[in-house]
């Protein structure tokens, strides 16, 4: 006969009070792989990729963030086009960042989240606090997507010449042609053109 659990022990187990200030070992380390699922991917490969999937991701946080703060901080003739140009391209990185953290985290590996670890892995020049002019906005923007693109394109061989399929197809599909469509938006921003009344060559000679 099984014995008959004690009141006061199933009040020490459930209970209206909440258990505050909790801390425990973290479950997983990073830099780490678990065998969560069987991808056919031996761990040297999932660790290599989670390694570089996370510094992708550091790049990615940065990159959304500084759109956010060009967002709040644009000024100038051009706010109201670039203040909605920026937010667009914020959410649609905010998208590949999610996109990337659960590759990592399908691979088995943690993926990066917290401020201060992205700061200390970003390969990302850091901007002033300090608002500036439009023309520094959108070339501090394009340096961030070169940065990011040229990784993607390592990162898209490695993968294949490994055999990741799925790490290569989300670099190349939703994190590379994001970034190069941005970036041809940004591009478009710095060319010098007349605004209102064309040049007339007939004038010049």
């Amino acid at each position: 006969m099984a014995k008959k659990e004690s009141v006061s022990t199933r009040n020490h187990r459930i209970s209206p009070q909440p258990r505050l200030h909790q801390r425990a070992n973290e479950i997983q380390k990073y830099g780490t792989v678990e065998h969560l699922l069987p991808l056919e991917l031996e761990e040297p490969v999932r660790l290599e990729m989670t390694e570089q999937l996370n510094q992708l991701l550091a790049d990615t946080i940065t990159i959304r963030d500084l759109y956010k703060k060009s967002h709040w901080q644009v000024a100038g003739p051009t706010f109201y086009q670039l203040h909605l140009l920026y937010d667009k391209h914020y959410e649609e990185q905010n998208e590949i960042v999610d996109k990337i953290a659960e590759r990592i985290q399908l691979l088995g590996g943690v993926s990066l989240a917290m401020a201060a670890d992205i700061a200390e892995t970003t390969q990302i020049e850091r901007p002033p606090r300090g608002r500036e002019e439009v023309p520094v906005q959108i070339s501090r923007l394009l340096d961030a997507h070169q940065v990011i693109i040229g990784q993607c394109r390592k990162l898209a061989k490695r993968a294949q010449t490994i055999g990741d399929d799925g790490t290569n197809d989300l670099v190349v599909s939703d994190v590379l042609r994001a970034h190069e469509l941005q970036q041809w938006f940004l591009n478009e921003h710095l060319t010098n053109v007349p605004l209102v009344e064309a040049e007339n060559p007939d004038a010049a000679a």
